[in-house]
């Protein structure tokens, strides 16, 4: 265990070896987070704790097995391993043994998102299905009971989703069933509820470790209080800087405040770099420090200085996709293997421009936790849509889409037409250009017959436009069709309809390269890009920036570096979070990094003249198009001095104007002062 103590810098050995106590690890990035606690873990175990009062949580099942792959590895006993896993394992296993002080039984299903979706439907909603699952998943995830949401809701849409949630959790309840977020929230209910119990599970688990603690939501935090009710034998580890989850609920101030929320909490700082130069450092560094809300650290390299990294202005998309391309062609050309290349975006949709020209250039390319730009659920349906107007014997299309927007149109409905048409020689569409009235009444009944009455006139309109041209065409499908104000209304709605509007731009930019040619001639052009077989082997990475947490990469391209692309603006857009996000990408980069932005993109449908990115200027590789703010030099938690009121500690920092104002606590007054009057100490 000495030994494997020397590998570690300082700072690791020092989180390594502190046992007792409130520790907060602040491991920057490439700093050996994962080094530094399965060395904790195991030198716990070295000095004689027991495993069994040993628990470690973190987020992925992978990651789990790493650690304790990599702890036990270093300990050269043979001993049962401590119990390190996922929340969600951890409250499995809590609820297999104590669930039934809620009455229920411990031979519980655990039910996955579609069948949850699956449930929902069954209730037969007016709404979209992601919307009502995404609400109740919040609900739970805010322990606010189906009662309490019931009566809290008041406008109209938020009253049938938390009827639906009263139902739907009869429904669990009936049939024994837990779904993803109950692991967490049933074991909360209980340790809450239970006073001796949650006594008991503290006093079992001695030392606890949560591993990317800026990820935990405000459920994971209350459930890791109650693990320690009885002791402060808790090491968090974490990087604020790397907090970008919020849209799906972690909640960046749970790692912020972690020193108020325990007495005498120790923070550690893992601030030397093992992964990238010096130069790509400064970037990381000087980018981080316009935000705010954060604890601060700063960086350090331990690699050499680096190239310069490369800042790129293309005209458009197109270009800029083409000459990232030729570049890692270049690299791979000189024995880069195309596994240590990766290209970023903060936006899914600017993937079809890359795909595209990788495909061109006969690049090996996988996309990563994303599916293909065609291959999305949106641009499915709108290519259904053109399918069905430009063919309407096209039946297997036609199904897909005859219920989007919902119209009210179920399978035995669909079941009914597809016979009918079929005693007749017809398709789906042919059957509805041609039936009358009265007969689609019989077949369907009144109420539907209305539906597909409309819808049918729709496609026939739409048919007859395109003999204006496919300008004028595509200028009144969405008018029409209405898809994205459908997808508008889920959760995930903003990008689904960036998605739309860059199918849109792609079409538009068809036409006006090809006006001779037809819709048919486009749908069968974006058919053979879609139909690409799968990469295997070898591959550059093509990837969000969220799915790159965690990755690193010799040569790295983020593309799109414009306002409104990276960072997002309008409203709902947190701004430090998109800086992280900033930071995140810079950081995967070992080697060089290439940043590039274009004069103009297709943004909603429309060519669109774009500004660059302030975080080019932030980061200090360009002038800045936006007013960049210098962060305040004072943090919470600052002794200063001022020449009348004397030393005082800094309990809140805010901008005024071109200054900052200091809130400070002098001996029990508190009092806002410019932060140009006082002094550190």
């Amino acid at each position: 265990m000495d030994k494997i103590l020397e590998e570690l810098n300082d700072s690791q050995r020092e989180a390594a070896t502190t046992i007792d106590g409130p520790i907060l690890v602040l491991a920057g990035a490439g700093s050996g987070k994962t080094k530094t606690i399965t060395t904790r873990l195991a030198y716990l175990i070295s000095i004689g704790i027991d495993p069994a009062s040993i628990l470690t949580l973190t987020f992925t099942n992978k990651a789990a097995k790493e650690m304790r792959e990599r702890a036990l590895a270093m300990i050269d006993s043979a001993i049962y391993p401590p119990l390190l896993c996922t929340f969600h394992k951890f409250g499995l296993l809590f609820l297999k043994l104590h669930i039934e002080k809620l009455g229920r039984s411990n031979n519980f299903v655990i039910i996955d998102t579609d069948d949850k979706k699956r449930i929902l439907k069954s209730f037969k909603p007016d709404l979209p299905i992601a919307l009502v699952a995404s609400e109740i998943s919040k609900y739970k995830n805010s322990l606010i009971t189906p009662e309490e949401a019931v009566a809290s809701a008041r406008l109209p849409n938020y009253k049938k989703i938390a009827a639906l949630y009263k139902k739907y959790e009869e429904y669990l309840a009936t049939n024994n069933l837990v779904d993803f977020d109950d692991l967490l929230v049933l074991t909360y209910k209980i340790l809450d509820e239970d006073e001796e119990l949650c006594r008991q599970i503290s006093q079992k688990y001695q030392f606890i470790m949560i591993d990317e603690y800026q990820d935990t939501n405000e459920l994971q935090n209350l459930l890791v209080k109650k693990l320690c009710s009885t002791h402060d034998n808790i090491c968090v580890v974490g990087d604020d800087d790397q907090s970008i989850y919020g849209w799906r609920g972690a909640n960046v101030k749970n790692i912020i405040e972690f020193p108020e929320q325990y007495d005498n909490v120790k923070v550690i700082k893992l601030e030397k770099n093992y992964r990238s130069t010096k130069k790509i450092l400064e970037a990381a560094n000087n980018l981080i420090a316009h935000n705010r809300n954060r604890l601060g650290k700063t960086l350090q390299a331990t690699m050499e200085e680096g190239e310069d990294i490369i800042t790129r202005c293309f005209a458009d998309e197109k270009e800029e996709a083409l000459e990232v391309g030729k570049r890692i062609q270049k690299l791979i050309d000189s024995g880069t293997p195309p596994s240590h290349i990766a290209v970023l975006f903060r936006i899914n949709a600017l993937s079809r421009s890359i795909e595209e020209a990788f495909n061109r250039l006969s690049i090996p390319f996988k996309l990563v936790g994303a599916m293909r730009f065609y291959e999305r659920a949106e641009i499915k349906d709108v290519i259904s849509y053109l399918r069905v107007i430009a063919n309407p014997t096209d039946d297997f299309s036609l199904k897909r889409i005859i219920n989007k927007p919902k119209r009210g149109i179920g399978k035995a409905t669909v079941e009914k037409l597809e016979n009918e048409a079929k005693k007749r020689g017809l398709s789906i569409v042919q059957l509805l250009y041609g039936i009358d009235d009265e007969e689609l009444s019989k077949l369907v009944g009144k109420k539907n017959a209305k539906a597909l009455r409309q819808f049918a006139q729709n496609l026939q309109e739409l048919r007859t436009l395109l003999d204006e041209g496919l300008y004028t065409f595509l200028d009144e499908f969405e008018r029409i069709i209405s898809l994205k104000e459908y997808y508008a209304n889920m959760p995930d709605g903003m990008e689904r309809n960036a998605n739309i509007d860059e199918f849109y731009g792609l079409f538009r930019d068809y036409i006006k390269q090809n006006p001779e040619n037809s819709l048919e001639d486009f749908l069968a052009d974006i058919s053979l890009q879609s139909d690409q077989d799968q990469v295997g082997g070898e591959a550059v990475n093509i990837m969000s920036v969220h799915a790159s947490k965690g990755l690193e990469f010799d040569h790295l391209f983020v593309i799109g570096m414009e306002e409104g692309f990276f960072p997002l603006t309008g409203d709902g857009c947190d701004m430090e979070e998109e800086r992280r996000l900033g930071y995140v990408a810079i950081t995967r980069a070992k080697k060089t990094l290439h940043l590039s932005y274009v004069q103009s993109r297709f943004y909603r449908g429309r060519r669109a003249h774009l500004e660059k990115s302030r975080f080019l200027g932030e980061a200090g590789l360009c002038n800045a198009s936006v007013k960049i703010e210098k962060r305040s030099s004072y943090k919470k938690g600052d002794l200063v001095k001022h020449k009348i009121f004397g030393i005082g500690r800094v309990t809140g920092v805010s901008k005024a104007g071109r200054e900052f104002k200091l809130t400070i606590n002098f001996g029990g007054q508190s009092r806002d002062i410019l932060s140009s009057f006082v002094e550190k100490v």
